[in-house]
């Protein structure tokens, strides 16, 4: 059985301090501790990371006129998720006209998060 920790840095993205961040794991994964934070949302952050990273998703869907279309997940997804998410996505061609916000596709790949459009089309030719 290995007892051994495992040793993580990473850097801090919840503010702009940017904090080093030392972080020693459990064998089971579980965070051990954290050091190098000058806040607690540096230790919320570096636990969130290494337990269960999420993700914001952000690529483009084909539009049926041959363009592409922004889109976006409405909230994280998780990070071992993003290759399903990729995948049906990829499958879809929408139809213009699309306005921003509009769901794209629902609960994607089930994570529970919507794909909605980052921007507009405005008639069949844009």
């Amino acid at each position: 059985m290995n007892h051994s920790s495992e040793f993580r840095e990473m850097t801090c993205i919840i503010c702009p301090s940017g904090c080093l961040l030392s972080v020693t794991l459990y064998p089971d994964g579980r965070v051990k501790s954290v050091s190098g934070n000058a806040c607690r949302r540096g230790i919320d952050y570096a636990e969130d990371e290494c337990t269960n990273p999420m993700r914001l998703l952000t690529t483009t869907v084909l539009l049926e006129n041959g363009k592409m279309l922004p889109v976006r997940t409405d909230r994280s997804v998780p990070r071992a998720k993003l290759m399903d998410c990729m995948r049906e996505i990829n499958q879809k061609i929408i139809s213009p006209p699309v306005s921003i916000y509009d769901i794209i596709i629902k609960n994607v790949a089930g994570t529970g998060a919507n794909v909605i459009a980052a921007g507009n089309t405005f008639e069949k030719g844009d």
